[in-house]
């Protein structure tokens, strides 16, 4: 787990990653950084637009804990940026209405039940989930049930879609993975860094 000053440390990494990215045309090259940021982890960074709600703008990162922390969050803060395909790349000019979340995952594990007992092995508002089959595979982070009001079974069948497959592929075979999240995200852009307890969200 990341204290609340790492994880403060870990959103002004994602946005100074994005600045020098869109800017300045430079990588950040992590530096100077607590003992955490050198372990490998997987991290997501998310962009959302702030608004009267949130409005997503870009979502990318690495499920499985293949770079150190602050590499992982720098390169996915870019591509969150830049390389999203749902969205046409983050201008330069955009970066200060952005709201800025990060979420490090533990690493995933396979949820190993009976099709049909899925659904009870699966806490919302603790678990994100992976869903693969063959070439095809979706992620949905912990925090997208709780936003969009999916239960378990719902849960399932849109990190199904989110592989490109049919929404109850779960049912059918593709194997399931869980891991948790722990999340920090700035409350206005550019503004105090906060640990966001999902349990709780609205």
């Amino acid at each position: 787990m990341l204290t609340k000053s790492e994880g403060e440390l870990a959103v002004r990494l994602a946005r100074k990653a994005i600045e020098e990215c869109l800017k300045n045309n430079i990588k950040l090259q992590p530096d100077n950084l607590p003992k955490v940021f050198g372990e490998k982890r997987g991290v997501f960074v998310t962009l959302n637009k702030k608004k009267n709600s949130k409005e997503l703008r870009g979502c990318i990162g690495r499920p499985y804990p293949v770079l150190p922390l602050g590499e992982a969050i720098i390169v996915s803060a870019i591509n969150a940026a830049r390389d999203d395909p749902r969205f046409n790349p983050v201008k330069p000019e955009e970066i200060k209405d952005l709201v800025i979340e990060v979420t490090v995952l533990t690493v995933p594990k396979r949820i190993n039940a009976k099709p049909k007992d899925l659904p009870g092995k699966i806490v919302i508002g603790r678990d994100g989930l992976i869903v693969a089959t063959g070439m095809h595979s979706g992620l949905l982070l912990p925090q997208v049930a709780v936003e969009h009001g999916f239960d378990c079974t719902e849960f399932l069948c849109q990190t199904c879609m989110k592989a490109g497959l049919m929404p109850d592929s779960w049912l059918s075979g593709a194997e399931v993975y869980s891991f948790e999240g722990q999340i920090f995200e700035e409350i206005e852009p550019c503004g105090e860094v906060r640990e966001k307890d999902i349990k709780c969200s609205e």
